[in-house]
């Protein structure tokens, strides 16, 4: 179905043609006439299937400028939050509505500045409690609230927060609740907030078909990081996505790999708000090839053009492997999932395997170059080792210059 088909009000039109859109994803067709006759709507789909739009456009259309704040969409990240808010702005500018965010890392005093003069709030559940306890926010007078990525909220424990953030909005709002999952607190949520809601969803955005999977088991594992780079040099044609497992491993290796001349960057939750959208923004610029990041940027970021996702760490369940892997081979394009063993993973790994469907195949060790790995900046000026294998015979290029 293509846009024109829909009734909305014709300056929308005019910045989907200036995005390039044409038809609807499968949750936007779905979605947006409910949204629009008032119901409360429940939308399973992944990051990327088009869903912002879908909550989005229907709440601009019924958004009146001036009358004080009207809707909330509520995010789990900063990041996301971020997104939500670039988009309400795009498409809301021309009507003469005004969006903000609300999130931690930053200045509150410039968000009450802000908040006074919203329609539309985008906000995380820390700062937005933050704002209610300071009585600089009301929220008794909207008539609509989003819960966007509302599974991803629940695991990172935001459940008494979103329960606490409702409690404070008005009784007579639309509701409306996206989520890549639908498990038992998300009905909780669905069954004490939702009246009678519509259950779409999507079928699964990642295409099995184009997206190939595969995995070495790395021995020595101080190999892992040359085989890393091995591929990132020799076998990625778009963007890559690099997960860690601790938030100090993803600067290491980002510092490695731009030691090594890849342009890559860090992203994950240690990090300044300023430095975080730094990184996605030179990500979307394209001045950066590879993300290397914890999981939070598995979930919420709309990273197009994603080849290739690496698995560095390998993730301690099967949801989290497919949340990682779901970054890539969306939308028809092909993608790649490489998992890089070593033997501290294998638990994880054989637990992947048993609730996983799809097969991962095993990989033949390719030739390539051992580098240095260095876990502190300043080793960076001291020679590198070269590996031994027998260490109390000298190498044979030391032999050479004796």
């Amino acid at each position: 179905m293509k846009f024109e088909e829909i009734e909305m009000n014709p300056k929308f039109l005019e910045k989907i043609r200036e995005h390039g859109f044409e038809e609807l994803t499968y949750i936007q067709e779905k979605c947006i006439p409910e949204i629009q006759k008032g119901r409360d709507v429940v939308g399973q789909a992944e990051t990327g299937s088009g869903k912002t739009l879908a909550f989005c456009l229907p709440i601009l259309d019924k958004i009146v400028p001036g009358r004080g704040i009207q809707a909330l969409i509520l995010t789990p990240t900063r990041e996301l939050c971020v997104q939500v808010t670039e988009v309400f702005q795009d498409f809301g500018t021309p009507l003469g509505t005004k969006t903000t965010s609300v999130y931690g890392g930053v200045s509150i005093e410039a968000q009450i500045k802000n908040i006074r003069k919203a329609d539309i709030i985008v906000g995380t559940p820390g700062r937005i409690l933050d704002h209610l306890s300071r009585r600089t926010i009301n929220f008794s007078d909207i008539r609509f609230l989003v819960l966007d990525e509302t599974d991803r909220m629940l695991d990172m424990g935001f459940i008494d927060d979103v329960d606490e953030i409702i409690r404070h909005s008005s009784r007579e709002r639309q509701t409306l609740m996206f989520s890549a999952t639908i498990y038992e607190d998300i009905h909780h949520i669905m069954n004490k907030y939702l009246r009678n809601p519509l259950i779409i969803k999507t079928q699964p955005y990642v295409d099995a078909k184009n997206l190939k999977q595969i995995y070495y088991d790395i021995f020595p594992s101080n190999l892992k990081f040359s085989l890393l780079v091995h591929h990132l040099k020799n076998g990625v044609s778009g963007l890559a996505i690099v997960f860690c497992g601790t938030r100090r491993e993803s600067d290491i290796v980002a510092r490695n790999l731009r030691y090594q001349g890849i342009n890559a960057v860090a992203i994950h939750g240690g990090m300044t708000q300023r430095k975080r959208l730094d990184s996605l923004n030179s990500l979307k610029n394209k001045k950066t090839d590879v993300l290397v990041a914890t999981d939070v940027a598995a979930r919420g970021l709309d990273i197009k053009g994603v080849s290739h996702i690496y698995n560095y760490d390998v993730p301690r369940t099967a949801k989290e492997y497919i949340h990682r892997i779901g970054r890539t081979a969306r939308a028809g394009e092909n993608g790649n999932a490489i998992t890089l063993l070593t033997q501290r993973d294998h638990n994880n790994f054989r637990r992947i395997q048993r609730e996983y469907e799809f097969e991962i195949e095993k990989a033949d060790m390719p030739n390539f170059r051992r580098v240095p790995f260095i876990i502190n900046s300043e080793e960076r000026k001291k020679p590198f080792k070269r590996y031994n294998k027998y260490p109390n015979r000298p190498h044979a290029l030391a032999r050479a210059r004796r």
